[in-house]
Parts: C-alpha cells; structure tokens; sequence
C-alpha cells in the first residue's frame, strides 16, 4: 500500500487539489523546513517570515492548479514565499535605527569578520543605497548576488522570467551606483 510518503511532490500537489488536507501537511512537511530558512535570511523579523511561510501553504491550497507542471515544485514554492514576503515587507514601515550610543552601551560584542563586513555593508552606505530600491530589486540582488545563483537559478525560485531577473539586476547595480555616487559626493 502506497502511503503520502511515497508520493512525489506532483503527486501531493494533485491530491491537494482534489482536497486532500493530508496530501497539503504532506508538503508541508517536505518543504516548511527550508522554505523558512530561505525566508530567514531574507528577513531578521522571524514573525514576518513565519507569516510568509503560512500565507505559502494557503495559497497552495487555494490554487494548486496554478502550478503548470513544467518545472520544479520546489522552484515554485519559493516564488510564491517570496512574493508572500516581499508582500509583506511593502506594507511595514521602515525600522527605527538604534543610536549609536545605545548600541554601544548594551555592551561590546566580539563579531566574526563576516559579521562585521555585512554590518558594514548592512549601516554603511551601501546598506543606505539598498534602503532605496525596491524589494524586488532587492531579491533579484540578493539570489544572484549573496546567494550566488545564476540569472537562471534566481529566475526559477523567484518565480520570473530569466530576462527580468537579468533587468533587475541591471536596474539595481545602476540605482545603487548611483545612489552610492550620490552619498560619498563625488558628483
């Protein structure tokens, strides 16, 4: 007897349709897991992200026809939380920065050299650039730039055609030049 655990993802997908609540935990389980992962690191708020990966799973439920079939279901998970997240990113309001004497204050912290470089980049002048593009920028960036995947990897978990991750990329390195030009006064 064949059980859920059995079944491919396209399997599941197809008893998700039919309405099968124990197909969709099913998926759940197999994707939940590094779906948040992937979320986490695009988001220091957890909630946000958690909030994401809920909103993920419903609309598979709502629509599980809307996967076409012609590619990886995973690839298609992720497009839909990072929709569900930038989403959400868009109706929040900007963070208040924390002064640098409160932050001083609450004690030193010995960081990594890592930890350090993507401080920098994340409250220097980059991370002022950054602040001023888009989220979908921003992920286009982030999967080919941090995440180190090709135009046609991001394209597949972005949910997007190649050439507009290709443009987006392009769109984003001129804004940030630009902007950075801008903050360092070289104009």
């Amino acid at each position: 007897m064949q059980t859920l655990a059995d079944i491919d993802d396209t399997g599941l997908l197809a008893l998700v349709a039919e309405r099968d609540e124990a197909a969709l935990r099913e998926l759940v389980e197999r994707h939940s897991a590094w779906l948040m992962l992937r979320l986490k690191r695009r988001t220091p708020d957890e909630d946000l992200a958690h909030e994401a990966l809920h909103d993920t799973f419903v609309a598979v439920w709502r629509q599980p026809q809307a996967f076409r079939g012609d590619g990886d279901l995973g690839a298609w998970l992720w497009g839909i939380a990072i929709r569900q997240l930038i989403s959400r990113l868009r109706k929040r309001a900007a963070p208040t920065p924390v002064a640098d004497d409160v932050l001083t204050a609450a004690g030193p912290v010995v960081a990594s050299a890592e930890d350090e470089l993507l401080v920098a980049v994340a409250h220097g002048s980059v991370g002022d650039a950054l602040k001023t593009l888009s989220p979908e920028l921003v992920q286009a960036l982030q999967a080919t730039v941090i995440d180190g995947l090709t135009t046609k990897e991001a394209a597949a978990l972005l949910g997007i055609p190649q050439g507009t991750v290709k443009s987006r990329v392009r769109i984003a390195k001129s804004r940030l030049r630009e902007q950075l030009i801008a903050l360092e006064g070289l104009t």
